[in-house]
């Protein structure tokens, strides 16, 4: 099971449908979060209906400059816990360095051991070029590519209320040195109980394809805080042996207060 590819992907799954231009994934701002903003993940696992902890990931945002240039480092680090260990272990590490003025990647790192499963891939990207460098060769890309981590942090800069329950936003992202056309599926407002507490939520269902560990459908859920912030709360979804979720479990320097939240549970 990959633990931070789930928080990862809950922004967008490979889609059997090619969506039109990227629309809200191009020429949008950060209003989001901020520099030293930490936001720390559980992921669970479950096989009969009784959800165990499996492993963590924490997501963190530093303000850094790469060719002179002023870039957000964001980084995910995701592991199993020491009992998973012995079934399945995970040690993933991904970068991603993001233009502060128009949160497209310069630079994307991923280096993961997923049941001694090893990736490494270093990816420099030229936005005006239409090219990504990566490890492995030189690929042509399209306007506006986002990497899995960049991607995240984006998409928490949408303005969701002008969009309608079904309504798809669609994105170009890089990754494994392939462009894969995304979307998100708006699915409305609810609220929502996590093992952190309760929240007012803008919810996502995005489409997957049927791979090795996620089944095909619409399988997959996740939340995000209904306040300026829209922090990633809640992934859910099936996979092929069991089921997932991962939650907001601690958070640092958000950019604004957390106003979405009702209360512990």
């Amino acid at each position: 099971m990959t633990l931070l590819k789930s928080a990862l992907l809950s922004f967008g799954i490979l889609s059997s449908t090619i969506p039109e231009k990227n629309g809200d994934f191009c020429g949008i701002s950060n209003t989001a979060f901020k520099s030293g903003e930490v936001v720390k993940m559980s992921v669970y696992y479950s096989t009969m209906g009784a959800y165990i902890g499996a492993g963590d990931a924490t997501f963190t945002t530093t303000l850094e400059r790469f060719n002179g240039k002023p870039v957000y480092h964001a980084v995910g680090v995701g592991n199993t816990y020491p009992f998973f260990d012995n079934f399945f272990k995970v040690r993933d590490r991904y970068e991603s360095y993001i233009d502060t003025a128009t949160l497209q990647p310069y630079k994307f790192i991923r280096n993961v051991d997923e049941g001694g499963y090893k990736i490494y891939n270093n990816v420099t990207f030229n936005q005006n070029a239409n090219t990504a460098v990566s490890t492995n060769g030189v690929f042509k890309i399209t306007d506006c590519m986002q990497d899995v981590v960049s991607a995240v942090y984006y998409a928490r800069n949408i303005k969701f209320d002008k969009y309608k329950p079904g309504d798809k936003i669609p994105f170009d992202m890089f990754l494994d040195d392939e462009i894969h056309h995304l979307y998100l599926k708006y699915m409305g407002k609810e609220k929502i109980k996590t093992r952190y507490g309760k929240f007012h939520a803008i919810k996502f269902k995005p489409l997957l394809i049927k791979g090795t560990i996620f089944e095909g459908g619409e399988q997959m859920s996740a939340w995000v805080s209904d306040d300026p912030n829209h922090l990633l709360l809640r992934v859910e979804s099936q996979i092929a042996v069991g089921s997932i979720k991962v939650d907001m479990m601690g958070y640092q320097n958000l950019r604004y207060p957390l106003t979405s939240f009702m209360g512990l549970r």
